[in-house]
């Protein structure tokens, strides 16, 4: 069930066509580990010299620069997004046979979702993530935040605030988002681990498997969850959906509402995590940027859409071309496969000043695109902003004396489009 057209993850990779008129690099790629540790000064000189390139090694035509990169995300017609939850590099036989079960079936329902089904599930989607469900969820975010931090507390320092807070933390907040019973959280965040290496990186064989048995064991769980809120509905928004399905059977399908719960629980964790590990990687070595926050915590949005900027959960997407086309003097045949580099665009020079220094008083920090941009512009934005902006309130508030382990090494997820440190050591007063 995996290759057919509307398939959430289609296995079989197809041969990459290789673009005209454009320079080749026969090295770079972003599992290179200098660029995992630190993308920005790789990004940053390739764009000055060569914005837009080949890059044979990857197989990707690869787009930076602010303008080039938001052209091609407003074009998803010629350009399209149906690649992204795709496996970048071949998945082994074991794993293929694992989600080749028939009952393995979800569906593209967002990201990878093409017109006109897109605009038609998102209308309902986004009715899931309103004020009033923002507003709902804010106190339990705040309760939670705070039981996790008096957890590490209690246990000592130092700490890993990554596995402490910055992980548990979003799970649980997605989990009750969509309804799920607390006492699953603990199997939904092992069946949900590590799906961005399986996705977005180049996992071993043995990872495949487990990988893949994890995924269809959430899948099946999905399934059998959305049956039971059919006689037993919530306020959350596996109900919400039902609820639009039964009002609207031709315009939301009962198989596109357990395909969007199963591909929120990614979306809505993962990256958050990531999210609030780089605010407190990047903004606790600087004392005075903590104290700032500290002092005026009014400040925190503003100082999260900066991080955004600077160095965001997400620096690269993807896109396969739907034709042949050409893109500034390129010529591009279809089935081109597309590395739009985020965070490249994030420090355009021509659009942020100095973009490589962190400026939380940055006038035009908002201008980042992080969260996409287009028609595909993440959902989930509003939401993750808010926890970011939680954590921070309460640990300026209740840790004022926080920072980091002092010459820790740092390592990353080996995965070519999500960014976050596995281990962030802190420490307190």
């Amino acid at each position: 069930m995996t290759d057919q057209s509307d398939a959430y993850h289609k296995i079989s990779i197809t041969p990459a066509a290789e673009p005209k008129g454009c320079p080749f690099h026969e090295t770079f790629t972003p599992f290179d580990p200098n660029y995992l540790q630190n993308p920005y000064e790789q990004l940053e000189r390739l764009s000055a010299d060569t914005p837009i390139f080949y890059a044979r090694r990857l197989g990707y035509l690869v787009v930076t620069g602010m303008e080039n990169v938001t052209e091609i995300l407003k074009n998803h017609d010629i350009f399209s997004s149906g690649n992204v939850q795709d496996p970048v590099f071949p998945i082994c036989e074991a794993a293929q046979a694992i989600l080749a079960t028939d009952d393995y079936n979800p569906q593209a329902v967002m990201s990878n979702c093409q017109q006109p089904d897109h605009t038609r599930i998102r209308t309902f989607t986004r009715e899931g993530f309103s004020s009033r469900r923002m507003k709902v969820l804010e106190p339990y975010i705040r309760l939670t935040t705070e039981k996790l931090i008096e957890q590490m507390i209690e246990k000592g320092k130092p700490a890993d605030i990554v596995s402490c807070l910055a992980h548990p933390m979003p799970g649980q907040v997605i989990f009750r988002f969509i309804g799920f019973p607390e006492e699953d959280d603990a199997k939904l965040i092992h069946w949900t681990s590590n799906r961005l290496i399986f996705t977005w990186g180049k996992p071993s064989d043995k990872q495949q498997v487990e990988i893949a048995s994890n995924m269809l064991n959430y899948w099946r769980y999905c399934c059998e969850f959305v049956t039971r809120r059919l006689t037993d509905p919530a306020d959350d928004l596996t109900s919400e959906l039902l609820s639009a399905h039964k009002e609207n059977p031709e315009q939301l399908s009962y198989r596109e509402i357990q395909s969007i719960i199963y591909g929120l629980s990614f979306a809505g964790h993962e990256i958050v995590s990531n999210f609030i590990s780089l605010a407190l990687m990047n903004l606790l070595p600087d004392r005075q940027h903590w104290q700032n926050l500290i002092q005026s915590p009014t400040s925190i949005p503003k100082t999260l859409e900066e991080v955004l900027r600077y160095d965001g959960p997400q620096t690269s997407w993807r896109r396969v071309a739907t034709q042949d086309t050409t893109f500034q003097d390129i010529r591009i045949p279809k089935g081109t496969r597309l590395f739009l580099s985020l965070g490249a665009a994030n420090h355009d020079g021509r659009l942020f000043d100095q973009p490589s220094e962190l400026n939380p008083e940055r006038e035009n920090a908002n201008r980042h695109i992080s969260f996409g941009h287009g028609i595909h512009f993440c959902l989930g934005a509003r939401l993750a902003r808010l926890e970011g902006q939680i954590a921070l309130e309460i640990l300026t508030d209740r840790l004022p004396s926080l920072s980091l382990i002092k010459n820790q090494q740092l390592t990353f997820s080996p995965n070519m489009t999500f960014r976050g440190p596995r281990k962030l050591m802190v420490e307190w007063n």
